[in-house]
């Protein structure tokens, strides 16, 4: 199976403005990626039905933060999306393409401040019998006292709530390699979740139970430029994508 992570909206790397929101863009963007599994990140809640109608998928969300006044963020988002930013309200978002379908999802609550913060775990059902466990969550800035503690913490209740299936454990956990060594020393150790995505890198596909069959890696910024209305181009979020080819043992 292939998966792919990417923090949608957390405002675009370019200093284009635009005066719409980019969702057709973001939809053509995940359309042009081979993907049985998608976790998304920082997505505006009210594009869930329209992300998973038009990338023929199912869905399961948890909502994080900033969602209070909803109507009135997506009326200035529709209007200044430049301006406004993830400030729109974001959520975990799981998308799941057949032959697999969301058999089983559950929500955990990593922390309420500064932000809140939450881990979307999904049991998936697949051909000839398998089954998947995906655990899709945003962690911290790693400047908040207790992040790397949280992505411990959410990996413990994935695991407790995965049992023996195999495990996909990603999303935007904002720690990297380079800065938080400790911590993926203990995912592996503590949880046998392995393969980060690079060493600089805050958005990851940790795995458990499954072949590495591609490493995951950052798609290059080109793959996530776009033209908008005036042909002017922009770069959709300010984290590169990440993709991973998983292998069921």
């Amino acid at each position: 199976m292939r998966a792919v992570t990417w923090n949608l909206f957390h405002g675009l790397d370019s200093p284009a403005a635009t005066s719409r929101p980019l969702l057709p863009e973001f939809v053509r963007v995940l359309d042009s990626v081979e993907w049985d599994v998608a976790l998304l990140q920082e997505a505006p809640p009210r594009w869930r039905s329209e992300l998973a109608r038009s990338l023929g998928a199912e869905s399961a969300i948890a909502l994080t933060s900033r969602n209070c006044l909803a109507p009135l963020r997506g009326w200035i988002a529709d209007r200044w999306p430049s301006a406004i930013k993830s400030n729109e309200g974001g959520s975990n978002q799981l998308l799941v393409r057949a032959p697999w379908r969301i058999a089983e999802t559950r929500v955990h609550t990593l922390t309420t401040r500064p932000e809140r913060r939450r881990m979307l775990w999904a049991r998936l059902a697949g051909p000839d019998g398998a089954v998947l466990a995906v655990a899709n969550l945003h962690g911290s800035v790693d400047s908040v006292s207790g992040a790397s503690e949280q992505v411990l913490a959410a990996a413990a209740r994935a695991v407790e709530w995965s049992g023996d299936l195999p495990l996909v454990f990603g999303g935007d956990l904002n720690l990297r390699v380079t800065r938080q060594p400790h911590v993926f020393e203990e995912l592996e150790r503590r949880f046998g979740l392995v393969a980060p995505t690079a060493r600089d890198a805050i958005d990851h596909l940790l795995v458990r139970g499954l072949d590495v069959i591609e490493p995951p890696r950052r798609a290059p910024v080109e793959a996530r430029q776009v033209k908008v209305d005036d042909g002017r181009v922009v770069t959709l979020s300010d984290h590169a994508y990440v993709t991973a080819s998983l292998g069921m043992r």
